[in-house]
Protein backbone atom coordinates (compact mmCIF):
# COMPACT_ATOMS: atom_id res chain seq x y z
CA UNK A 1 0.00 0.00 0.00
CA UNK A 2 1.20 3.30 -1.41
CA UNK A 3 1.97 6.11 1.37
CA UNK A 4 -0.73 8.94 -0.09
CA UNK A 5 1.01 12.08 -0.41
CA UNK A 6 -0.82 15.84 -0.78
CA UNK A 7 0.75 18.86 -2.02
CA UNK A 8 -0.10 21.90 -0.54
CA UNK A 9 0.88 25.02 -3.51
CA UNK A 10 -0.61 28.75 -3.40
CA UNK A 11 0.84 31.84 -3.80
CA UNK A 12 2.55 34.43 -1.28
CA UNK A 13 0.08 34.90 1.65
CA UNK A 14 -2.51 32.82 0.11
CA UNK A 15 -3.31 30.56 4.06
CA UNK A 16 -1.21 27.52 3.49
CA UNK A 17 -0.08 27.38 6.75
CA UNK A 18 -3.25 28.38 8.15
CA UNK A 19 -4.76 25.47 6.21
CA UNK A 20 -2.08 22.99 7.65
CA UNK A 21 -2.47 23.90 11.14
CA UNK A 22 -5.98 23.53 10.78
CA UNK A 23 -5.74 19.81 9.13
CA UNK A 24 -3.48 18.95 11.94
CA UNK A 25 -5.94 20.47 14.50
CA UNK A 26 -8.42 18.21 12.49
CA UNK A 27 -6.29 14.90 12.35
CA UNK A 28 -7.75 12.77 14.97
CA UNK A 29 -4.44 11.07 15.75
CA UNK A 30 -3.35 10.26 12.07
CA UNK A 31 0.26 9.69 11.59
CA UNK A 32 1.06 12.79 9.67
CA UNK A 33 4.33 14.14 8.57
CA UNK A 34 4.75 17.75 7.11
CA UNK A 35 7.89 18.98 4.77
CA UNK A 36 7.76 22.67 4.76
CA UNK A 37 9.62 24.92 2.18
CA UNK A 38 10.12 28.27 2.05
CA UNK A 39 10.97 31.12 0.06
CA UNK A 40 13.47 33.58 2.23
CA UNK A 41 15.75 33.24 5.06
CA UNK A 42 14.19 32.37 8.14
CA UNK A 43 11.93 29.06 9.21
CA UNK A 44 8.83 31.40 9.89
CA UNK A 45 6.21 29.17 8.59
CA UNK A 46 7.82 26.27 10.08
CA UNK A 47 8.24 28.02 13.38
CA UNK A 48 4.02 29.07 12.90
CA UNK A 49 3.17 24.74 12.89
CA UNK A 50 5.35 23.98 15.72
CA UNK A 51 4.53 26.56 17.95
CA UNK A 52 1.12 26.09 17.49
CA UNK A 53 0.96 23.64 20.15
CA UNK A 54 -1.34 21.02 18.58
CA UNK A 55 -0.23 17.52 18.93
CA UNK A 56 1.66 16.29 16.31
CA UNK A 57 3.35 19.89 15.48
CA UNK A 58 6.59 18.23 16.97
CA UNK A 59 10.17 18.46 15.21
CA UNK A 60 9.86 14.90 14.41
CA UNK A 61 6.99 15.28 11.84
CA UNK A 62 7.57 19.23 10.66
CA UNK A 63 10.95 18.76 8.61
CA UNK A 64 12.08 22.51 6.38
CA UNK A 65 13.47 22.33 3.19
CA UNK A 66 15.23 25.80 3.34
CA UNK A 67 18.00 25.36 1.08
CA UNK A 68 15.68 26.91 -2.13
CA UNK A 69 12.24 26.34 -3.98
CA UNK A 70 11.53 22.61 -4.10
CA UNK A 71 10.93 22.80 -7.26
CA UNK A 72 14.19 23.65 -8.18
CA UNK A 73 16.10 21.37 -5.16
CA UNK A 74 14.57 18.29 -6.22
CA UNK A 75 17.06 15.87 -6.16
CA UNK A 76 19.40 17.54 -3.32
CA UNK A 77 17.00 18.11 -1.11
CA UNK A 78 13.38 16.20 -1.57
CA UNK A 79 13.97 12.72 -2.24
CA UNK A 80 16.59 12.63 0.44
CA UNK A 81 13.82 14.19 2.75
CA UNK A 82 11.48 11.41 1.48
CA UNK A 83 13.64 8.60 2.06
CA UNK A 84 14.02 10.11 5.52
CA UNK A 85 10.41 9.45 6.38
CA UNK A 86 9.62 6.75 4.36
CA UNK A 87 12.77 4.55 5.82
CA UNK A 88 10.70 5.69 9.76
CA UNK A 89 10.13 1.84 11.99
CA UNK A 90 6.89 3.31 12.01
CA UNK A 91 6.15 5.45 8.76
CA UNK A 92 3.51 8.23 8.30
CA UNK A 93 0.14 7.75 7.75
CA UNK A 94 0.05 10.83 5.34
CA UNK A 95 2.47 13.16 4.08
CA UNK A 96 1.78 16.69 3.63
CA UNK A 97 3.96 19.10 1.34
CA UNK A 98 3.84 22.66 1.95
CA UNK A 99 5.29 24.49 -1.29
CA UNK A 100 6.80 27.96 -1.18
CA UNK A 101 4.45 30.82 -2.56
CA UNK A 102 6.51 31.29 -5.76
CA UNK A 103 7.08 26.96 -6.05
CA UNK A 104 5.67 25.21 -9.23
CA UNK A 105 3.69 22.16 -8.47
CA UNK A 106 4.50 20.02 -11.57
CA UNK A 107 8.18 19.23 -11.09
CA UNK A 108 7.44 18.36 -7.72
CA UNK A 109 4.93 15.81 -8.71
CA UNK A 110 7.08 14.92 -11.00
CA UNK A 111 9.75 13.32 -8.90
CA UNK A 112 7.04 10.85 -7.39
CA UNK A 113 8.22 9.10 -10.38
CA UNK A 114 11.78 8.92 -9.55
CA UNK A 115 12.48 4.99 -8.65
CA UNK A 116 13.62 5.84 -5.40
CA UNK A 117 9.82 6.35 -3.80
CA UNK A 118 7.37 5.51 -7.23
CA UNK A 119 6.62 2.70 -5.14
CA UNK A 120 6.41 3.51 -2.00
CA UNK A 121 4.43 7.10 -1.94
CA UNK A 122 1.42 8.24 -4.13
CA UNK A 123 0.27 12.37 -4.84
CA UNK A 124 -3.14 12.11 -3.36
CA UNK A 125 -3.46 15.30 -4.70
CA UNK A 126 -1.96 18.94 -5.69
CA UNK A 127 -4.68 21.73 -3.64
CA UNK A 128 -4.06 25.55 -4.80
CA UNK A 129 -4.71 27.64 -1.94
CA UNK A 130 -6.16 31.14 -3.06
CA UNK A 131 -6.29 34.47 -1.84
CA UNK A 132 -9.57 35.17 -3.10
CA UNK A 133 -9.74 39.13 -1.61
CA UNK A 134 -6.40 39.71 -3.57
CA UNK A 135 -7.91 37.78 -7.01
CA UNK A 136 -11.12 40.42 -6.46
CA UNK A 137 -8.43 42.75 -6.36
CA UNK A 138 -7.28 42.13 -9.44
CA UNK A 139 -3.82 41.63 -7.87
CA UNK A 140 -2.60 39.00 -10.83
CA UNK A 141 -4.32 40.23 -13.80
CA UNK A 142 -2.68 42.62 -15.67
CA UNK A 143 -4.64 45.44 -17.94
CA UNK A 144 -4.72 44.04 -21.47
CA UNK A 145 -4.40 47.68 -22.45
CA UNK A 146 -1.14 48.57 -20.14
CA UNK A 147 0.57 45.68 -20.78
CA UNK A 148 0.05 46.00 -24.90
CA UNK A 149 1.05 49.60 -24.50
CA UNK A 150 4.40 48.24 -22.19
CA UNK A 151 5.17 46.23 -24.94
CA UNK A 152 4.78 48.78 -28.03
CA UNK A 153 7.01 51.23 -26.25
CA UNK A 154 9.80 48.65 -25.62
CA UNK A 155 10.13 44.92 -27.31
CA UNK A 156 12.03 43.22 -24.39
CA UNK A 157 8.68 43.77 -22.66
CA UNK A 158 7.34 41.09 -24.69
CA UNK A 159 6.72 38.19 -22.14
CA UNK A 160 4.12 37.25 -19.22
CA UNK A 161 4.57 38.83 -15.89
CA UNK A 162 5.85 35.96 -14.14
CA UNK A 163 3.89 36.53 -10.71
CA UNK A 164 0.63 35.43 -13.13
CA UNK A 165 2.81 32.77 -14.89
CA UNK A 166 3.51 31.95 -10.81
CA UNK A 167 -0.17 31.50 -10.32
CA UNK A 168 -1.41 29.86 -13.30
CA UNK A 169 0.78 27.58 -13.03
CA UNK A 170 -0.34 26.34 -9.54
CA UNK A 171 -3.63 26.74 -10.56
CA UNK A 172 -3.05 24.65 -13.97
CA UNK A 173 -1.73 21.37 -11.89
CA UNK A 174 -4.54 21.52 -9.05
CA UNK A 175 -7.05 19.07 -8.44
CA UNK A 176 -8.60 21.07 -5.90
CA UNK A 177 -8.77 24.82 -5.04
CA UNK A 178 -9.61 26.65 -1.93
CA UNK A 179 -10.74 30.00 -2.39
CA UNK A 180 -9.69 31.48 1.23
CA UNK A 181 -10.35 34.02 3.35
CA UNK A 182 -13.85 34.42 1.47
CA UNK A 183 -15.56 35.73 4.08
CA UNK A 184 -13.31 39.27 3.21
CA UNK A 185 -14.94 39.54 0.19
CA UNK A 186 -18.91 39.81 -1.11
CA UNK A 187 -20.86 37.44 -3.19
CA UNK A 188 -20.25 39.28 -6.67
CA UNK A 189 -16.48 39.50 -5.73
CA UNK A 190 -16.54 35.96 -5.16
CA UNK A 191 -18.19 34.94 -8.40
CA UNK A 192 -15.52 37.45 -10.10
CA UNK A 193 -12.42 35.07 -8.42
CA UNK A 194 -14.37 32.10 -9.58
CA UNK A 195 -14.34 32.96 -13.11
CA UNK A 196 -10.54 33.84 -13.21
CA UNK A 197 -9.52 30.75 -11.19
CA UNK A 198 -11.62 28.87 -14.03
CA UNK A 199 -9.49 30.32 -16.78
CA UNK A 200 -6.86 28.07 -15.61
CA UNK A 201 -8.07 25.04 -13.91
CA UNK A 202 -9.21 21.82 -15.32
CA UNK A 203 -12.87 21.23 -16.12
CA UNK A 204 -13.32 19.17 -13.05
CA UNK A 205 -11.52 20.45 -10.58
CA UNK A 206 -13.52 21.88 -7.80
CA UNK A 207 -13.39 25.29 -5.83
CA UNK A 208 -14.01 24.94 -2.21
CA UNK A 209 -14.85 28.69 -0.38
CA UNK A 210 -13.09 28.15 3.09
CA UNK A 211 -12.37 30.78 5.77
CA UNK A 212 -9.21 31.08 8.01
CA UNK A 213 -8.13 27.35 6.13
CA UNK A 214 -11.13 25.95 7.81
CA UNK A 215 -11.65 22.19 5.56
CA UNK A 216 -12.76 19.07 6.68
CA UNK A 217 -9.42 16.69 6.23
CA UNK A 218 -11.39 13.76 4.58
CA UNK A 219 -11.84 16.44 1.61
CA UNK A 220 -8.29 18.00 1.63
CA UNK A 221 -6.49 14.45 2.20
CA UNK A 222 -9.51 11.99 0.27
CA UNK A 223 -8.78 13.25 -3.40
CA UNK A 224 -6.92 9.68 -4.67
CA UNK A 225 -6.33 11.40 -7.77
CA UNK A 226 -2.53 9.45 -8.14
CA UNK A 227 -1.26 12.82 -9.78
CA UNK A 228 2.11 11.43 -10.38
CA UNK A 229 0.50 9.71 -13.34
CA UNK A 230 -1.59 12.31 -15.19
CA UNK A 231 0.99 15.61 -14.13
CA UNK A 232 2.38 15.33 -18.13
CA UNK A 233 -1.14 16.08 -19.19
CA UNK A 234 -1.45 19.27 -17.38
CA UNK A 235 -0.35 22.66 -19.02
CA UNK A 236 2.53 24.58 -17.77
CA UNK A 237 4.20 28.13 -18.56
CA UNK A 238 7.57 26.18 -17.99
CA UNK A 239 6.78 22.69 -20.18
CA UNK A 240 10.04 23.27 -21.83
CA UNK A 241 12.14 24.37 -18.60
CA UNK A 242 13.47 22.30 -16.23
CA UNK A 243 12.59 24.63 -13.58
CA UNK A 244 11.40 28.68 -13.43
CA UNK A 245 13.98 31.35 -12.58
CA UNK A 246 13.70 32.62 -9.12
CA UNK A 247 16.08 36.02 -10.01
CA UNK A 248 12.34 36.93 -10.48
CA UNK A 249 12.03 37.79 -7.14
CA UNK A 250 14.43 38.12 -4.02
CA UNK A 251 13.72 37.90 -0.12
CA UNK A 252 15.71 39.47 2.77
CA UNK A 253 15.55 39.65 6.04
CA UNK A 254 15.35 43.34 8.12
CA UNK A 255 16.06 42.99 12.01
CA UNK A 256 14.91 45.29 14.55
CA UNK A 257 15.08 45.80 18.27
CA UNK A 258 12.33 45.22 20.66
CA UNK A 259 9.19 47.02 19.79
CA UNK A 260 7.58 49.38 21.90
CA UNK A 261 4.07 49.64 20.10
CA UNK A 262 3.09 46.62 17.26
CA UNK A 263 0.44 49.15 16.34
CA UNK A 264 3.11 51.52 15.08
CA UNK A 265 5.26 48.92 13.35
CA UNK A 266 1.90 48.14 11.24
CA UNK A 267 2.43 51.52 10.32
CA UNK A 268 5.52 51.22 8.80
CA UNK A 269 5.30 48.05 7.36
CA UNK A 270 1.92 49.02 5.12
CA UNK A 271 4.40 52.22 4.47
CA UNK A 272 6.60 50.52 3.43
CA UNK A 273 4.61 47.67 1.26
CA UNK A 274 2.78 50.91 -0.42
CA UNK A 275 5.93 52.79 -0.99
CA UNK A 276 8.06 49.67 -2.99
CA UNK A 277 5.54 47.50 -4.07
CA UNK A 278 6.12 44.39 -1.92
CA UNK A 279 4.35 41.22 -2.36
CA UNK A 280 4.59 39.96 1.57
CA UNK A 281 6.18 40.62 4.86
CA UNK A 282 5.94 37.89 7.38
CA UNK A 283 7.92 37.50 10.68
CA UNK A 284 7.69 37.67 14.11
CA UNK A 285 7.67 40.62 17.05
CA UNK A 286 9.57 40.93 20.33
CA UNK A 287 6.94 43.77 22.06
CA UNK A 288 8.60 45.16 25.09
CA UNK A 289 6.91 43.95 28.32
CA UNK A 290 5.54 41.44 26.81
CA UNK A 291 5.98 36.94 27.50
CA UNK A 292 4.11 36.16 24.09
CA UNK A 293 6.05 36.03 20.67
CA UNK A 294 3.70 38.62 18.20
CA UNK A 295 3.43 37.25 14.65
CA UNK A 296 2.97 39.54 11.86
CA UNK A 297 1.31 38.72 8.68
CA UNK A 298 1.26 41.12 5.64
CA UNK A 299 0.12 40.28 1.94
CA UNK A 300 0.23 43.36 -0.23
CA UNK A 301 -1.70 45.99 2.16
CA UNK A 302 -3.71 43.58 4.44
CA UNK A 303 -1.64 42.63 7.66
CA UNK A 304 -2.80 40.15 10.27
CA UNK A 305 -0.70 40.15 13.60
CA UNK A 306 -1.75 38.20 16.73
CA UNK A 307 0.57 36.45 19.37
CA UNK A 308 1.22 32.90 19.09
CA UNK A 309 2.91 31.55 21.96
CA UNK A 310 5.22 32.45 24.81
CA UNK A 311 9.09 32.93 24.49
CA UNK A 312 10.63 30.23 25.73
CA UNK A 313 13.36 29.28 27.85
CA UNK A 314 16.98 30.69 26.96
CA UNK A 315 14.86 31.64 23.34
CA UNK A 316 16.46 34.67 22.08
CA UNK A 317 13.82 37.38 21.87
CA UNK A 318 13.68 39.08 18.28
CA UNK A 319 12.31 41.41 16.06
CA UNK A 320 12.52 40.04 12.62
CA UNK A 321 10.77 40.85 8.97
CA UNK A 322 11.08 38.56 5.98
CA UNK A 323 10.39 40.57 2.90
CA UNK A 324 9.93 39.33 -0.53
CA UNK A 325 9.24 41.19 -3.38
CA UNK A 326 9.54 40.81 -7.05
CA UNK A 327 13.76 41.77 -7.70
CA UNK A 328 14.73 45.10 -7.56
CA UNK A 329 14.08 46.18 -4.25
CA UNK A 330 15.39 49.23 -2.49
CA UNK A 331 16.57 47.33 0.68
CA UNK A 332 17.96 50.39 2.52
CA UNK A 333 14.89 52.18 1.68
CA UNK A 334 12.86 49.78 2.97
CA UNK A 335 14.65 49.11 5.42
CA UNK A 336 15.32 52.39 6.81
CA UNK A 337 11.17 52.71 6.55
CA UNK A 338 10.67 49.63 8.83
CA UNK A 339 13.31 51.00 11.57
CA UNK A 340 11.74 54.23 11.28
CA UNK A 341 14.86 56.06 9.97
CA UNK A 342 15.71 59.48 8.16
Amino acid sequence: MKIPATVITGFLGAGKTTVIRHLLANANGKRIALIINEFGDLGIDRELVTGCGIEGCDDDNVLELANGCICCTVADDFLPTMELLLDRELPPEHIVIETSGLALPKPLVRAFNWPEIRSRVTVDGVVAVVDAPAVAAGRFADDPDAVQARREADAMLDHENPLEEVFEDQLLSADLVLLNKADMIDAAGLAGVRQRVAEDTQPAVKMVMTTKGAIDPAVLLGIGAAVENVIEGRRSHHDEEDGHDHDDFESFVVTLGAVADPAELEGRIKNAVLAHDILRVKGFIDVAGKDMRHVVQAVGPRLERYYDRPWRMGEARRTELVVIGETGLDRDAIARVLAQEP
